[in-house]
């Protein structure tokens, strides 16, 4: 039996909230042809094939709720756009991304689908539905289809595009306490929050860690004086520019010694334990590669230890422990590093592995030599060789870290003044006071990696990412600035530019985005059309604004989503139900409807949905809203008007040639029609609709009543603008 293939015919990367979900989705529109006839019940051996290659489709529970729910459809019979969604959801599972939402809809174009799946790389889920696709085909015409690679591309392609584990805790942590992330580079740049109250990361660095902070945790010689200077317990040790010096100062400090960078990081050209001076040499010519210069310190006995400290408090704790193979009699050092050590799922190269591979450094092979061993010794059955004292620190010790040690490691981190440190002590008993076991802290570091304390190799993870977002965010604090979202048939526009000037009015810096073009408080920044994701993003990304009003067309919603994830004011003008969109499969009032929902869907609890009363379809709309909602009117006398007023509601509406606003039934005249210049132009109706409106956006952001009604009354249609050439881009540029 031969089939046509499946065909795409369109792929529409929503990157904000759409009419499918809270979160970025690929929108893939599917051609079935022949296959609209053959449901996989009527397919011999399709399912059976399917789940032999994806036996994990067990845990797609689908429409009917429950484990091993789509196997059911599968038996039962459903169609190739409802499968494609479900395999594309599990080729991104297994590639180590989770699955998330996914939606099959039929079009008003028989065998035409929408297939809708979330996208948390695009390049991924393209290439996610595109390997799906001839995975179904391969399924439908028995063919082989090697599974296994398509996962590893997929797989390849996440590991180069995701975020690090580091980033990517402290990212999850702000989504759990609904603070908007923006990701500013393909790298682990990203901003929480927007506008003037956005911060930013960098793995566990943040835009709080001053540069000299950084710079003095760099030159561990100048750390540890500051330091010492403070009474924090540190290694005695010395600066020094040859071996000679370095030997003198071993011999002073006392057998045995440490030799490193002075400005060194990672553990690299570190020697521990030197007792001779052949030893010290050898050192001495590492160390002195790795940095700048090199330092003599005393050698401190016990477990290395990192510990994490933000925002001046103790987060977590990890130890490190030995790296040691045992002789088999058969297998050199070399071999069993491999098969004792490097064979550990824990260890890898990269960020995702609590554990580093063990590799015969030069520091490893003094260890060796030490023991009269080499890389290619065969060290006798049961004989324990040691290949590295520290540098496996991922067993969580939190709960052990002694009150006098906390002390110790917060006023180091104050001292060097990181925001977030990874201190390093050397101690044999962390739950006790360091003077009596002469245990030290070593170094103080800015951007410590956070793996060891998620996934520890040993112990509890401990919630390090929540701690670094408490510490950006104080608790009530989301990061979010006054944003007004302002979608509807007709009036976005004219909306817009009257709420921009009247929060503009009211002090505050604004950055608006609507069909005009792009502004920034009075400077019109892009003249092309500015009511689109991009513009909107770069509204929010710049750190000079103070609020943001973002225009939001059907078509813009469609095809990009909003630019934002919740908004303070979301504004629907009207709805006007001949407005559709065929082209894009928007056929009738229902499905227009649902375009305009998803700006009253994203409301915050604090925030207000501002809705046309005059507007049935609009109206309808208020049950939605999760804040307050604030209705408009030309009608005082309108029958939802007065039922939303009887129940206490908020409104604005005209009554007698005035515009009167009301809080349940008392009312205040907040001034007289004729004195507002855009509501006796010649479209006067929807000009009025359109002040309305913005005073009610305006009411709801708690911006003064004298200012409202000043603003409106001075409100130019065509308001005069500074500019993007002449205007100074020093003073509010674009980061």
């Amino acid at each position: 039996m031969q089939f046509k293939t499946i065909e795409f015919t369109n792929m529409v990367m929503l990157r904000g909230p759409n009419i499918w979900a809270y979160r970025p989705v690929i929108e893939a529109w599917v051609n079935i042809g022949a296959l609209e006839d053959f449901p996989s019940n009527l397919i011999p051996g399709f399912s059976e094939r399917l789940t032999a290659w994806l036996p994990t489709l067990i845990e797609h529970r689908c429409s009917i709720g429950e484990r091993g729910g789509f196997l059911q459809r599968l038996q039962q019979g459903t169609w190739a756009g409802h499968i494609l969604e479900h395999v594309t959801l599990e080729l991104q599972s297994l590639a180590g991304m989770p699955g998330g939402l996914g939606r099959a809809r039929e079009t008003s174009t028989r065998g035409v689908y929408k297939v809708i799946v979330r996208a948390w790389h695009e390049p991924v889920t393209r290439a996610a539905l595109f390997l799906a696709r001839d995975l179904v085909m391969a399924a439908i015409e028995d063919r082989l289809f090697d599974v296994e690679a398509a996962v590893e591309k997929l797989r390849v392609m996440v590991e180069d595009l995701r975020l690090g584990p580091s980033t990517a805790c402290i990212v999850e942590a702000a989504d759990d306490r609904g603070i908007p992330t923006i990701r500013l580079s393909e790298a682990n740049l990203v901003q929480l929050g927007y506008g003037a109250n956005q911060r930013r990361i960098w793995t566990a660095e943040t835009d709080r860690t001053s540069a000299i902070a950084e710079s003095v945790s760099r030159n561990k010689d100048l750390t540890k004086s500051l330091l010492q200077a403070c009474g924090v317990p540190v290694p005695e040790g010395v600066l020094v520019t040859s071996v000679n010096e370095a030997w003198e100062a071993a011999l002073e400090i006392g057998l045995p010694v440490v030799i490193k960078p002075c400005d060194g990081n990672h553990g690299r050209g570190v020697f521990t334990n030197l007792m001779t001076r052949q030893e010290i040499e050898t050192a001495y010519a590492v160390a002195i590669d790795e940095g700048s210069g090199v330092v003599v310190e005393r050698f401190i006995r016990g477990d290395e230890h990192r510990i994490l400290v933000v925002g001046g408090r103790m987060i977590a704790a990890a130890r490190g422990d030995a790296a040691t193979v045992v002789g088999d009699g058969v297998s050199t050092i070399r071999e069993l590093i491999q098969l004792q050590l490097n064979s550990d799922p824990r260890r890898g190269s990269d960020e995702d592995h609590p554990l580093n591979r063990i590799s015969l450094d030069s520091a490893a092979l003094l260890e060796l030599t030490r023991q009269g061993l080499a890389a290619d010794s065969t060290p006798t059955a049961g004989t324990p060789v040691l290949i590295q004292r520290n540098g496996n620190v991922s067993i969580d010790v939190t709960d052990e870290v002694h009150p006098s040690v906390t002390a110790a490691v917060e006023l180091a981190a104050r001292v060097v003044g990181l925001d977030i440190a990874g201190v390093d002590l050397v101690a044999d008993n962390i739950s006790a006071p360091l003077e009596g076991q002469r245990g030290a802290i070593v170094e103080v570091n800015a951007g410590p990696g956070l793996l060891m304390h998620l996934k520890p190799a040993a112990g509890q993870p401990r919630p390090v990412g929540q701690a670094i977002v408490d510490h950006l965010f104080p608790q009530g604090e989301q990061g979010y600035i006054p944003v007004v979202g302002i979608t509807g048939s007709k009036g976005k526009t004219s909306v817009a530019r009257i709420v921009a000037s009247l929060l503009q009015l009211n002090g505050q810096y604004t950055g608006l985005a609507c069909s005009d073009g792009l502004y920034f408080g009075r400077r019109h920044a892009q003249k092309t059309d500015g009511a689109n994701w991009e513009a909107g993003h770069r509204v929010l990304m710049n750190r000079a604004v103070h609020a943001a009003v973002i225009e939001n067309g059907s078509r813009s919603i469609l095809t990009d989503g909003l630019a934002y994830e919740r908004c303070q004011i979301g504004v629907v003008t009207n709805i006007d139900e001949t407005d559709l969109l065929p082209e894009l499969y928007i056929d009738d009032a229902d499905q227009l409807i649902k375009v305009f929902r998803t700006q009253v869907d994203i409301i915050l609890p604090d925030g207000a949905a501002v809705l046309n009363a005059d507007d049935a379809l609009v109206a309808d709309l208020a049950p939605l809203c999760d804040g307050e909602v604030i209705f408009f009117s030309l009608n005082s006398d309108a029958s939802v008007l007065a039922e939303h007023r009887a129940a206490g509601g908020r409104a604005v509406f005209l009554r007698d040639a005035q515009i009167v606003l009301s809080v349940g039934w008392p009312e205040i005249v907040l001034t007289e029609l004729p004195a507002v210049p855009l509501a006796v132009s010649a479209s006067a109706e929807y000009n009025i609709y359109n002040v309305l409106a913005a005073v009610a956006s305006a009411w709801a952001l708690n911006i003064p009543l004298d200012l409202i009604r000043a603003g409106i009354e001075a409100f130019d249609a065509e308001p005069t603008v500074v500019p993007a050439e002449s205007a100074s881009s020093a003073i509010h540029a674009f980061v």
